[in-house]
């Protein structure tokens, strides 16, 4: 790797012991803060290595980047430490503070689309107009080169550092950490940590090609990539010893595990290490570092983590329980099994005359009492469901429970992504529901750029419904089977 010039706008962030992460752990955890970069990121570093490398001509022609989070923030600040044109192509689905980031470092903005793609499409259009060079986000090995000098920071900070855990999105990151290491310190395990709906780079390695996913998850939006580089594929597939994947509930652990330990608050993308090094089965006495990557999230999002944190944390599980619908069957049902724990949710409402569903949540401190508290159902002849890695019970039916709809329509029930912008849901239903009977609807603003709908619609011709749901261009999932849906609503 060459000498590189990101210290002119980057830090060399702290590599910081976390203390109860090292106790629980029984080894040395170290967290290396890219979240106290000058844009709360690590992607400060690649851009301004890829800018600082262009040519006078390339320079006076200026820079543009299409991005919709940290990136954005990356090209901008470098640009402007440059003192170069830099125009940065963001979804009008964006949220304001990053917006206003963006702004403060002085980059000029286009608004278009309501996703990355759409704005990706409109900035090649620019190009073309304009001259102006892009700068890729992952893709390019100056930015790969970049995002590498975290390695050398590790590696001239910490001599006994036996894993590395790091986030991955498109990978540039990866690739860039893992290539120097393993040159340096082959012995070192380097392990990419992507969300369980967005592993773009996981299916990619296990098929050995690149892999398009067709939907990505949006809770980590910092990762949510739906195909990686081809350059970063072929450094990771050289390079990198493992990836492993968290779901939504262990990234919110992460989040809260990194807040015990430094008392500040990063972005899902930024707590995936963290959550990844808590789900590996590390060798006592070994020295690990998780890449904290960035701290860049609105705040309305804080109430969905804290919610989902005790399930990531293993401190609560989500049952759907069946009852007898009779008098004093629910304070039977308290009486033998749940009087001992902590109640943390519970919903109920009458749908049939003989059997019912009560939707709650225990307080567990570890899956010991987890599993006690499933023999005490079984014991007592309780039949239950555990939800508590259902999706949609935890997104939508826990805060919905209100009985089925009429049993004698069909109905199809869907979840869809919808943009965060004005105007979205009436764009959606001015194309569907003057076609048909809208059954169920729930929705719920997670702070995000995007957010999940659960929609149910009456109708007979499936076919045809799902004709007009691609005309939306709005992405969906028929979930209409799934098992808290078909209990609860």
């Amino acid at each position: 790797m060459k000498n590189t010039k990101v210290y002119d706008v980057a830090i060399n962030t702290p590599l910081q012991k976390a203390e109860k992460l090292s106790k629980q752990t029984s080894s040395t955890v170290l967290l290396k803060r890219e979240d106290l970069q000058p844009i709360k990121s690590f992607k400060i570093r690649g851009a301004y290595n890829k800018i600082s490398s262009l040519s006078k001509k390339e320079l006076e022609k200026g820079v543009i980047a299409a991005s919709a989070g940290n990136h954005a923030q990356g090209v901008a600040i470098s640009a402007k430490k440059l003192g170069i044109k830099a125009l940065i192509v963001m979804p009008k689905t964006t949220p304001a503070i990053k917006i206003e980031a963006v702004k403060n470092f002085g980059g000029n903005i286009e608004l278009v689309g309501d996703n990355y793609s759409e704005a990706y499409s409109h900035c090649l259009k620019r190009i073309e107009e304009t001259g102006m060079t892009l700068i890729h986000p992952f893709d390019d090995e100056h930015v790969i080169e970049g995002q590498g000098t975290i390695a050398n920071e590790l590696l001239k900070t910490n001599k006994d550092i036996t894993h590395v855990f790091v986030p991955v999105g498109g990978g540039g990151l990866l690739a860039g950490i893992a290539q120097k290491i393993k040159m340096i310190k082959p012995d070192i395990k380097v392990i990419g940590v992507e969300p369980e709906d967005s592993a773009a780079m996981k299916k990619s390695i296990e098929k050995n090609r690149i892999i398009e996913l067709e939907h990505v998850g949006i809770f980590a939006d910092g990762v949510a990539v739906k195909k990686v580089g081809d350059k970063t594929f072929e450094i990771v597939k050289k390079y990198v010893d493992e990836i492993i994947t968290v779901n939504v509930d262990q990234v919110c652990a992460g989040i809260k595990a990194i807040f015990e330990d430094t008392r500040s608050i990063v972005e899902p993308a930024g707590a995936l290490a963290v959550a990844g090094l808590q789900k590996y089965d590390l060798p006592k006495n070994s020295t690990a570092v998780a890449i904290c990557s960035g701290a860049n999230m609105t705040f309305e999002r804080l109430q969905l983590i804290a919610e989902r944190t005790l399930i990531g944390s293993g401190k609560e599980s989500l049952y759907a329980i069946e009852l007898l619908e009779q008098p004093g069957s629910l304070l039977k049902l308290c009486k033998d099994a749940v009087n001992d724990y902590p109640i943390t949710e519970f919903n109920y409402r009458l749908s049939d005359k003989k059997i019912a569903h009560i939707l709650v949540g225990i307080g567990t401190s570890n899956q010991n009492e987890k599993h006690d508290f499933e023999n005490s159902i079984n014991h007592h002849n309780y039949n239950y469901t555990d939800l508590t890695k259902d999706e949609l019970a935890k997104e939508h039916v826990r805060y919905m429970v209100g009985g089925h709809g009429n049993k004698h329509n069909t109905e199809y029930i869907y979840n869809v992504l919808f943009p965060e912008r004005p105007g979205a849901l009436i764009n959606f239903l001015e194309k569907l529901s003057h076609k048909y009977s809208i059954s169920l609807f729930h929705y719920r603003n997670l702070g995000s750029d995007s957010g999940r709908v659960l929609i149910g619609f009456n109708t007979d011709n499936k076919k045809q419904l799902e004709s007009e749901l691609d005309k939306t261009n709005y992405d969906y999932i028929d979930v209409t089977n799934n098992t808290s849906v078909r209990l609860f609503t």
